[in-house]
């Protein structure tokens, strides 16, 4: 049976009148735009009426705080602090948001000139995905373009790029598996000296076609913006035009359709958040904390290669690797109490509110990914910001897809168990009691009337748009089980909460390793599982030449050590070894390797290849 194998874990081998709202939505369809207005479509500028999102998180006491902040400088230079310095976000920038207005935005790209990579046309843009850029090794094309924010009626007066009329921004596309959607997601850089989008220098443009809803990331962050502990980004509905003026354009506007714009996490976002803009802030790829030592080096190392290190973190910041080295350095040695470290490197209320709020909304994808990591410059706490969001609240779409999750080790803490930090600190009794009371709060204040409020809002903004040509040809879902997932989404937050609670009752995953043939015969060994209540943990091994193990080669049950010796001698091929820990309670956990097989994805299951020499080789696929 054909199948893809998937890279293993560590990388290796506001309160407003609804009614009001509905009303203007529904007017904005249908306000005409005179026949001599160069602008396209029929929507008026009419702005609903919004204000912040009731319900304001009693502010954490400035005395307790002050305490907490409270440390020394070390022998490095930096302010060592002794357990919580919390991180404050800036709340004055969302309080003038409209989460539910849609900013209509006007480009017109045309073809630059080859000393900056804008030499190329519209088309090109749009034709190549980032793995096109990453097989020849080249910077992704660029297009000059000229930028206009406004209304259905055009560009409004005062408002960014009204006055232009030579190019002052850049664009490409944006996103790494994204780009191989038809409708793209692009980055849009204002060129030094052209001013700025509200204080933004860089405007991103999301369709999140990967999802029926289109407004989940939009979701997480409105939340985020009122849970202590937690940063946000501002966010805001797009309709864009673009008219290509390059090499085979029209020449004319083009209905682009919907996006979501979402603020970009660099020094600028820093310095608009309150916090230390000469700090270090990297962009988390692949990277679970592990030391990394070939790779994660000081910029200074002759053995430095940017390439491969920005391929787990992208240095997004100072290029001084210094402070994240020593407190990886730390987190790997395991003769220090995770204690101390996690004391010194990290902010408890930060860690618990981010695992908690991902953990909550059933954000998956986030392990060892999709993330940033920041650290004042003369501080040594780091704390983490969340960045793309749309993989959350999915289950129901999941289930209308008929994607296959098989045994979903993907929820509550066994998700992160993978990552050393979060595997360290959660073998901690008191840690895990923390997070406990960080979900709850979390959850007592994400209530369905909270999020169904917000989701009534987005739908009402929206829905113009994914009616209409043309993200109507792209909607992954019909507009009736959109609706159905639409109504499930407020109870996937108490769902995510049980399938927590049930994560700390299971043996936790493991590796399993790659097979080695010897003369006495074939060992398959894997890492030993955890149990959080310390119970007697047994494993079930099975060995196939099919992903679907109906008719196993080789399966043995209650194995107590974390190897068996297979004596079978089994030809060359393809085969797949598949490992489940079992607690004494009954509770079970496959390993974390998965395959990638037809109907999804193969939880617990490694393939491997017996070669003609007798050698054994992983299968490896990277997405």
């Amino acid at each position: 049976m054909k199948g893809k194998n998937v890279l293993n874990r560590h990388g290796k081998n506001r309160t407003v009148c609804l009614a009001l709202m509905l009303c203007a939505a529904f007017a904005a369809c249908g306000c005409a735009v005179s026949e001599d207005s160069p602008w396209a479509q029929n929507r008026s500028d009419t702005e609903t009426l919004s204000e912040s999102v009731n319900g304001q998180m009693a502010e954490q006491g400035d005395d307790e705080g002050a305490q907490a902040a409270k440390g020394y400088i070390n022998e490095s230079g930096n302010y060592e602090q002794s357990g919580n310095a919390p991180i404050h976000d800036n709340k004055s920038l969302y309080e003038l948001d409209d989460d539910f207005r849609v900013v209509t935005m006007y480009l017109t790209v045309q073809s630059g000139n080859a000393s900056d990579n804008t030499d190329h046309t519209w088309a090109e843009i749009n034709q190549n995905s980032a793995y096109y850029y990453d097989e020849l090794g080249i910077e992704r094309y660029k297009v000059d373009g000229i930028l206009k924010i406004g209304n259905e009626n055009g560009p409004i007066m005062g408002d960014f790029g009204y006055d232009d009329f030579t190019p002052n921004v850049t664009v490409t596309i944006r996103g790494q598996t994204s780009t191989r959607n038809a409708q793209k997601n692009y980055r849009i850089k204002i060129k030094d000296g052209k001013g700025s989008y509200k204080d933004q220098t860089v405007i991103n443009l999301n369709k999140h076609v990967s999802e029926g809803l289109r407004f989940r990331n939009k979701l997480c962050y409105d939340l985020m913006e009122e849970l202590p502990g937690m940063m946000s980004a501002r966010t805001q509905f797009v309709h864009l035009y673009v008219k290509d003026n390059t090499a085979g354009g029209s020449g004319e506007y083009q209905d682009y359709g919907i996006y979501t714009q979402v603020e970009q996490i660099n020094k600028k976002y820093l310095k608009n958040h309150g916090l230390d803009n000469n700090g270090q802030l990297y962009k988390i790829n692949f990277f679970e904390f592990y030391r990394y030592e070939d790779v994660i080096v000081p910029a200074s190392s002759p053995d430095y290669d940017l390439d491969t290190f920005e391929s787990y973190i992208e240095v997004k910041g100072s290029d001084d690797h210094t402070k994240l080295i020593r407190m990886l350095d730390e987190l790997n040695d395991e003769t220090i109490p995770i204690e101390q470290t996690f004391s010194k490197w990290f902010d408890e209320e930060n860690v618990f509110s981010w695992l908690a709020f991902h953990i909550l909304v059933g954000n998956k994808d986030t392990q060892a990914r999709n993330c940033f990591i920041y650290s004042p410059l003369n501080v040594d706490k780091w704390y983490f910001i969340s960045w793309d969001n749309d993989a959350s609240f999915m289950d129901t779409e999941r289930q209308i897809l008929n994607w296959n999750d098989g045994q979903e080790w993907e929820s509550g803490i066994s998700n992160y168990w993978g990552n050393v930090l979060f595997r360290r600190v959660l073998k901690s009794d008191e840690y895990r009691q923390k997070l406990d009371d960080k979900i709850k709060e979390f959850k007592a204040f994400m209530t369905p009337e909270k999020i169904n409020f917000l989701i009534e809002g987005y739908d009402s903004a929206l829905l113009p748009y994914l009616q209409s040509v043309p993200d109507v040809y792209y909607m992954r879902l019909s507009f009736a089980d959109r609706e159905r997932v639409k109504a499930s989404i407020a109870g996937e937050i108490e769902g995510n909460y049980q399938k927590y609670l049930q994560s700390l009752q299971n043996p936790q995953p493991f590796f399993i390793g790659t097979p080695e043939i010897t003369q006495e015969g074939m060992h398959v060994s894997w890492d030993v599982s955890y149990d959080f209540q310390n119970d007697d943990i047994s494993y079930t091994v099975e060995v196939a030449d099919d992903y679907s193990f109906k008719d196993p080669i080789y399966k043995e049950e209650n194995v107590f050590l974390p190897e068996v010796l297979i004596k079978t001698e089994l030809p060359s091929g393809q085969y797949f070894v598949r490992v489940k820990a079992t607690d004494s309670e009954g509770n079970s956990s496959y390993a974390f390797d998965a395959y990638m097989g037809e109907n999804g994805k193969v939880y617990g299951t490694k393939c491997f290849y017996i070669l003609v020499d007798g050698t054994v080789a992983e299968d490896i696929y990277v997405e």
